[in-house]
């Protein structure tokens, strides 16, 4: 079974990007003193609390994204993939968290073997949990803290089974100075014999992350068959990853358009995350914020520019009941010639072809669209490291109306490219769609 993930390997400072007016130390939200975070069983069933009162996550992984948008749309936490080296801003995201009223489950960096990290060399080990029991010291006693998270996909590509005694012995070391605060790990998919080495080797975790994207359906089942009988949390879940998407004949893959993934975010939520009330204890859907992963679109729930796209308007109806006053537009997959990106669009150089998208505003907003070309991403990289993003191709356009249609001419140069197009309302919220396509000297348009 391959498993990968959307994991981002970014440094905790990039989420607190934007201003907050308490810091370290004096003033700081930290002198209230730790919430305590317990999981706990009762007649067979797994529950998160926080103070005595039931906890259920609805969160999102963010990594640049609005906080504060975070908590008006429903969510009540947000997930890290690392703590960080500025202390003083770190505290002041906590505080920001906060005063928005989430909680937050602190990401802490573990050495990943496909990194180069050896887990047979003892003194690199002991400097890591060194490393790692100061960070928690850090911040043990903020009241944003929600819990620990150890390190993300430790076993995708990783041979070492002594990685799960690296990740005990941080669980134990948490416990020793952290009593308030439950430990756990992400795991890029699992399997009965990676759940068998967790319990074998890494007792002191109070539970697992399950980060699955376009196979999350059936992972109730699969979970329990594999003999998992814990608490877990969805700590990674999403649109359906671009290595598990339909290719084009080329090997570029294929990205839903914005109204499919929050089709998706909706169907899959309701299916594999919330109808579990037994072990199940909440989720962070993938990726508040934005970031270039094959694409700039695929994983992001919102745009580089800022603005929320369908998948945020779902997010919030599946936490609340409620969408927003105003909605994002609503948009089909892209076509050129007619043509969508199963039937693996090649166009010769230099030729003339029209694409097409259809985007309506259920506000009756009125609709700006955006157009560019890039070329396809060559990036070989998994479980989310970082990518650069493509470069933009000059896009030579005879027509353009308001009614999403776009006249332009292919690039001069064969290779593989891939069309954006944006539908903007106006009133900061957007959809998206692309398509890739091919231009070669010896193929003719079909």
């Amino acid at each position: 079974m391959r498993i990968a993930s959307c994991a981002l390997a970014l440094l905790f400072t990039a989420v607190a990007a934007a201003p907050a007016s308490a810091s370290a130390g004096s003033g700081s939200a930290a002198d209230a003193g730790p919430a305590q975070v317990r999981v706990v069983q009762e007649e067979g069933v797994w529950q998160l609390t926080v103070d005595g009162a039931p906890f259920r996550v609805r969160g999102a992984g963010l990594s640049g994204g609005d906080i504060e948008a975070l908590a008006q749309r429903g969510g009540n936490a947000f997930r890290t993939w690392s703590t960080g080296l500025d202390r003083a801003q770190v505290t002041a995201m906590l505080d920001r968290a906060h005063r928005n009223g989430l909680r937050v489950a602190m990401g802490l960096e573990v050495g990943k073997e496909r990194h180069g990290f050896d887990y047979d060399d003892p003194d690199a080990v002991a400097a890591q949990l060194a490393r790692i029991r100061e960070e928690v010291a850090a911040y043990r006693a903020h009241p944003a803290v929600l819990m620990w998270l150890v390190g993300n996909e430790l076993n995708l590509d990783a041979r070492n089974p002594k990685v799960w005694d690296a990740v005990n012995a941080i669980a134990e070391a948490i416990h020793a100075i952290d009593p308030h605060h439950p430990v756990m790990t992400p795991l890029a998919g699992f399997d009965a014999a990676l759940i068998g080495e967790l319990k074998a080797r890494a007792p002191a975790l109070d539970l697992i992350g399950v980060q699955l994207y376009g196979d999350i359906e059936g992972m109730q089942t699969r979970l329990r068959d594999a003999g998992w009988a814990g608490a877990y949390i969805v700590t990674e879940w999403g649109p359906t990853g671009h290595w598990e998407s339909p290719e084009t004949a080329w090997g570029a893959p294929i990205e839903d358009d914005a109204s499919r993934k929050a089709a998706l975010l909706a169907e899959r939520y309701a299916r594999d995350i919330d109808s579990d009330r037994t072990q199940g204890l909440g989720s962070f859907v993938f990726l508040w914020g934005q970031k270039q992963e094959r694409t700039p679109t695929w994983y992001g729930l919102f745009l580089a520019s800022g603005e929320s796209t369908p998948g945020v308007d779902a997010m919030q109806q599946l936490w609340t009941g409620a969408w927003p006053a105003n909605r994002a537009p609503s948009i089909t997959p892209l076509r050129i010639d007619g043509r969508t990106a199963l039937d693996s669009v090649t166009l010769a150089p230099g030729a003339t072809h029209t694409a097409q998208v259809d985007a309506r505003d259920p506000d009756g907003d009125p609709i700006a669209y955006r157009w560019i070309v890039r070329e396809e991403s060559t990036a070989t990289s998994i479980g989310g490291d970082p990518e650069a993003l493509p470069a933009a191709v000059e896009l030579r356009v005879s027509d353009a109306d308001d009614a999403g249609a776009l006249r332009f001419t292919a690039p001069a140069a064969p290779g593989h490219y891939r069309l954006f197009v944006e539908a903007h309302d106006g009133q900061g919220h957007a959809a998206y769609a692309n398509v890739p396509f091919r231009v070669s000297e010896t193929s003719a348009a079909e």
